[in-house]
């Protein structure tokens, strides 16, 4: 039996809190070693945890949140210019509230957003990545106010990539991987960014309609911004408890995806999670879903599959499963009323 199967037989998934690992020190390979464990550890127990010392400065986090702030702030016939479901280009661009329906038990969700992918800040003649995107293929399109928006976007984009590429490197070494085992299947990023602004609701969570309802993400793992000081995260334990994913000042969020799961044949669980705004203020948070190429095949690892534990999953490509799962998001009907 691997290491891998060994370790997920002892999870019992009960957690009553979120780890925080700090990712500043990875300049030796014991330090990148001994950080690959708190993150195995992280990634099959409990499916989230924090990480300080992510590198990315605060000045540009700042400018990101004050374009967010002011987009959002626009009248809705002005953000629906660039509604994603009539601009064609791959569900990038503007989402109204409503207009998804991630959780089939719920009405909708209550909030709007704005979703863009790889682009450079400085464009360069005959860049690929886009038109190797197969499924998921389609330019980026920005608003044209505020000033400075697609720049604060993308600022902050590819500084969180960065943080991405790192996290796969000690994601490998904890799959006991070379760390360098996805580097030819991230060669496009297939990183997927969507800001977030979650209004404030007074109804009762159990009222049809929350933030975002109960899910797994669709990609490898999730770096979240979630803006400090406003509770609406939570995630499911195995006793069904709902787990507060508190902000805490200077750290993001990190949670394992479907298709790492899919991969590790469900040893890294890829947990259910929600968010409401009950505050009583607007809320906002930056998701970057973090994931291969599109054309890599995502199904079980050698590793991950024994006699006691066969394969859970069929072979996918990553693009053809993310449309997929967009697709039932964005134009699943909401339950009858």
């Amino acid at each position: 039996m691997s290491t891998l199967i060994a370790s997920a037989a002892t999870l019992d998934g009960a957690f009553d809190s979120i780890p925080v690992i700090d990712i500043a020190n990875t300049s030796t390979p014991e330090q990148r070693a001994a950080l690959a464990h708190e993150i195995r550890n992280a990634s099959i127990n409990v499916g989230f945890f924090y990480i300080t010392g992510h590198g990315i400065p605060q000045g540009t986090i700042n400018s990101l949140f004050s374009v967010m702030e002011a987009y959002f702030s626009l009248p809705l016939e002005t953000k629906m210019k660039l509604y994603h479901k009539e601009v064609g280009s791959s569900f990038k661009g503007y989402a109204p509230a409503l207009d998804s329906n991630i959780d089939p038990a719920n009405s909708g969700d209550c909030h709007e957003g704005f979703e863009a992918g790889w682009e450079e800040l400085i464009p360069k003649e005959n860049d690929k990545k886009r038109a190797n995107d197969g499924a998921m293929a389609g330019a980026n399109v920005w608003p044209s106010e505020p000033a400075g928006f697609r720049e604060a976007y993308l600022n902050y984009y590819h500084a969180a990539v960065g943080v991405g590429r790192l996290l796969f490197r000690l994601f490998a070494l904890a799959l006991d991987l070379p760390e360098t085992y996805f580097d030819d299947k991230t060669k496009n990023s297939a990183a997927i960014m969507r800001t977030v602004h979650y209004p404030p609701q007074s109804g009762l969570v159990s009222d049809g309609y929350v933030g975002i309802g109960a899910h797994s993400d669709f990609e490898c793992f999730t770096i979240l911004w979630q803006q400090p000081g406003i509770q609406a995260l939570q995630v499911l334990n195995s006793k069904k408890q709902w787990i507060d994913a508190t902000p805490i000042p200077g750290t993001l969020v990190v949670n394992i995806g479907d298709q790492l799961a899919r991969w590790t044949n469900d040893i890294f669980s890829s947990n259910v999670h929600r968010a409401t705004n009950r505050s009583g203020v607007d809320r906002y948070s930056v998701p970057l879903f973090f994931g291969t190429d599109y054309h890599v095949p995502i199904e079980p690892m050698p590793s991950c599959v024994s006699a006691n534990r066969p394969s859970r999953y069929e072979p996918i490509t990553a693009g053809d499963y993310l449309q997929m799962r967009l697709r039932e998001m964005y134009y699943r009907p909401a339950p009858p009323s």
